[in-house]
Protein backbone atom coordinates (compact mmCIF):
# COMPACT_ATOMS: atom_id res chain seq x y z
CA UNK A 1 0.00 0.00 0.00
CA UNK A 2 1.76 3.55 -0.58
CA UNK A 3 1.72 6.35 1.55
CA UNK A 4 0.08 9.33 0.81
CA UNK A 5 1.75 11.74 -0.72
CA UNK A 6 2.87 15.06 1.31
CA UNK A 7 3.23 18.02 -0.26
CA UNK A 8 4.55 21.31 1.49
CA UNK A 9 3.48 24.86 1.51
CA UNK A 10 5.70 27.23 2.41
CA UNK A 11 4.78 31.22 3.83
CA UNK A 12 5.95 32.18 -0.09
CA UNK A 13 2.87 30.07 -0.62
CA UNK A 14 5.23 27.93 -3.29
CA UNK A 15 3.91 24.08 -2.71
CA UNK A 16 6.82 21.45 -2.62
CA UNK A 17 6.27 17.82 -4.18
CA UNK A 18 8.30 15.61 -1.47
CA UNK A 19 7.85 12.61 -3.92
CA UNK A 20 9.47 13.81 -6.59
CA UNK A 21 11.57 16.58 -4.47
CA UNK A 22 10.35 19.54 -6.86
CA UNK A 23 8.37 22.77 -6.70
CA UNK A 24 4.98 22.90 -8.49
CA UNK A 25 2.27 24.85 -9.41
CA UNK A 26 -1.47 24.63 -8.15
CA UNK A 27 -2.06 23.40 -11.85
CA UNK A 28 -0.16 20.06 -11.07
CA UNK A 29 -1.83 19.61 -7.76
CA UNK A 30 -5.18 19.82 -10.00
CA UNK A 31 -3.61 17.04 -12.24
CA UNK A 32 -3.05 15.45 -9.54
CA UNK A 33 -6.63 15.16 -8.43
CA UNK A 34 -7.50 14.23 -12.04
CA UNK A 35 -5.31 11.77 -11.85
CA UNK A 36 -6.66 10.22 -8.72
CA UNK A 37 -3.39 10.55 -6.23
CA UNK A 38 -3.94 10.61 -2.73
CA UNK A 39 -2.27 13.46 -1.01
CA UNK A 40 -2.28 15.73 1.50
CA UNK A 41 -1.04 19.42 1.93
CA UNK A 42 0.82 20.27 4.76
CA UNK A 43 2.11 23.72 6.12
CA UNK A 44 5.92 23.76 5.55
CA UNK A 45 6.51 25.62 9.46
CA UNK A 46 3.73 24.66 11.49
CA UNK A 47 2.84 20.96 9.94
CA UNK A 48 -0.82 21.58 9.88
CA UNK A 49 -2.98 20.39 6.71
CA UNK A 50 -3.90 22.78 4.17
CA UNK A 51 -5.31 20.62 2.08
CA UNK A 52 -8.74 21.75 2.30
CA UNK A 53 -7.79 25.27 1.38
CA UNK A 54 -5.61 24.39 -1.15
CA UNK A 55 -8.43 22.66 -3.00
CA UNK A 56 -10.86 25.39 -2.30
CA UNK A 57 -8.37 27.43 -4.15
CA UNK A 58 -8.48 25.35 -7.34
CA UNK A 59 -12.02 25.47 -6.97
CA UNK A 60 -12.47 29.24 -6.81
CA UNK A 61 -10.13 29.77 -9.93
CA UNK A 62 -11.71 27.00 -11.78
CA UNK A 63 -14.56 28.92 -11.25
CA UNK A 64 -13.32 32.41 -12.25
CA UNK A 65 -12.55 30.94 -15.59
CA UNK A 66 -15.01 30.11 -18.28
CA UNK A 67 -18.22 28.18 -17.35
CA UNK A 68 -18.59 27.71 -13.28
CA UNK A 69 -20.11 24.71 -11.96
CA UNK A 70 -21.02 26.20 -8.89
CA UNK A 71 -24.23 28.88 -9.43
CA UNK A 72 -24.71 32.56 -7.56
CA UNK A 73 -27.75 30.97 -6.19
CA UNK A 74 -26.26 27.60 -5.02
CA UNK A 75 -23.30 28.90 -3.43
CA UNK A 76 -25.34 31.54 -1.58
CA UNK A 77 -27.86 28.58 -0.67
CA UNK A 78 -24.49 26.66 1.17
CA UNK A 79 -23.08 29.66 2.46
CA UNK A 80 -26.69 29.76 4.51
CA UNK A 81 -25.82 26.64 6.04
CA UNK A 82 -22.58 27.44 7.80
CA UNK A 83 -24.06 27.50 11.42
CA UNK A 84 -27.19 26.27 11.04
CA UNK A 85 -28.34 22.98 12.75
CA UNK A 86 -28.69 20.69 9.88
CA UNK A 87 -24.71 22.32 8.69
CA UNK A 88 -23.81 18.45 9.00
CA UNK A 89 -26.43 17.35 7.29
CA UNK A 90 -25.59 19.59 3.87
CA UNK A 91 -22.14 18.14 3.48
CA UNK A 92 -22.90 14.45 3.91
CA UNK A 93 -25.71 14.91 1.51
CA UNK A 94 -23.47 16.82 -1.22
CA UNK A 95 -20.94 14.04 -0.74
CA UNK A 96 -23.58 11.55 -1.48
CA UNK A 97 -25.17 13.10 -4.49
CA UNK A 98 -21.60 13.42 -6.04
CA UNK A 99 -21.55 10.16 -5.48
CA UNK A 100 -24.73 9.22 -6.99
CA UNK A 101 -23.53 11.16 -10.19
CA UNK A 102 -20.23 9.59 -10.14
CA UNK A 103 -22.02 6.05 -10.59
CA UNK A 104 -24.84 7.35 -12.87
CA UNK A 105 -21.57 8.73 -15.06
CA UNK A 106 -20.00 5.24 -14.66
CA UNK A 107 -23.54 3.52 -15.78
CA UNK A 108 -23.76 6.03 -18.58
CA UNK A 109 -20.40 4.59 -19.82
CA UNK A 110 -21.28 1.27 -19.48
CA UNK A 111 -24.00 1.18 -21.39
CA UNK A 112 -22.29 3.31 -24.47
CA UNK A 113 -20.91 0.18 -25.70
CA UNK A 114 -24.37 -1.75 -25.90
CA UNK A 115 -26.66 1.51 -27.31
CA UNK A 116 -28.47 0.34 -30.05
CA UNK A 117 -30.92 3.57 -31.81
CA UNK A 118 -30.62 5.82 -29.12
CA UNK A 119 -27.33 8.51 -29.60
CA UNK A 120 -25.49 9.05 -26.60
CA UNK A 121 -26.74 12.48 -26.17
CA UNK A 122 -30.08 11.77 -25.93
CA UNK A 123 -28.92 9.69 -23.21
CA UNK A 124 -26.78 11.93 -21.88
CA UNK A 125 -29.28 14.27 -21.82
CA UNK A 126 -32.28 12.23 -20.13
CA UNK A 127 -29.50 11.75 -16.97
CA UNK A 128 -29.01 15.37 -16.82
CA UNK A 129 -32.78 16.07 -16.82
CA UNK A 130 -32.67 13.89 -14.11
CA UNK A 131 -30.19 14.91 -11.52
CA UNK A 132 -31.61 18.60 -12.63
CA UNK A 133 -34.88 17.52 -11.55
CA UNK A 134 -33.55 16.47 -8.25
CA UNK A 135 -31.71 19.30 -7.81
CA UNK A 136 -34.30 21.48 -8.21
CA UNK A 137 -36.12 19.55 -5.88
CA UNK A 138 -33.47 19.43 -3.53
CA UNK A 139 -32.99 23.72 -4.22
CA UNK A 140 -36.88 23.73 -3.32
CA UNK A 141 -37.10 21.69 -0.17
CA UNK A 142 -33.77 23.61 1.21
CA UNK A 143 -34.72 27.05 0.31
CA UNK A 144 -38.46 26.28 2.09
CA UNK A 145 -36.74 24.93 5.35
CA UNK A 146 -33.67 27.24 5.79
CA UNK A 147 -34.43 29.68 8.46
CA UNK A 148 -37.94 28.78 9.41
CA UNK A 149 -38.99 27.86 12.58
CA UNK A 150 -40.83 24.51 13.47
CA UNK A 151 -44.08 25.09 14.65
CA UNK A 152 -46.09 21.85 16.37
CA UNK A 153 -49.45 21.41 15.19
CA UNK A 154 -52.40 22.22 17.41
CA UNK A 155 -54.15 20.13 19.02
CA UNK A 156 -57.74 19.23 17.87
CA UNK A 157 -59.84 21.48 15.37
CA UNK A 158 -57.28 24.43 13.71
CA UNK A 159 -60.05 26.57 11.92
CA UNK A 160 -60.90 29.50 14.23
CA UNK A 161 -64.69 30.42 15.25
CA UNK A 162 -65.44 26.39 14.71
CA UNK A 163 -66.09 23.95 18.08
CA UNK A 164 -65.91 20.17 18.18
CA UNK A 165 -69.07 18.09 17.76
CA UNK A 166 -70.15 17.48 21.33
CA UNK A 167 -68.81 20.64 23.07
CA UNK A 168 -70.62 23.90 23.60
CA UNK A 169 -68.74 27.39 23.39
CA UNK A 170 -68.96 29.34 26.54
Amino acid sequence: MASTRVIKKYPNRRLYDTEISSYITIEDVRQLIVDGEEFEVRDARSGDDLTRQVLLQIIAEHEQDGEPVLSTQLLSQIIRFYGDSLQGFMGNYLERSMQLFLDQQQQFRNQMGGMLGQTPWAMMNQLTERNLTLWKEFQQNLSGSVGQPVTPKPKGNSEPGKHEPGKRER
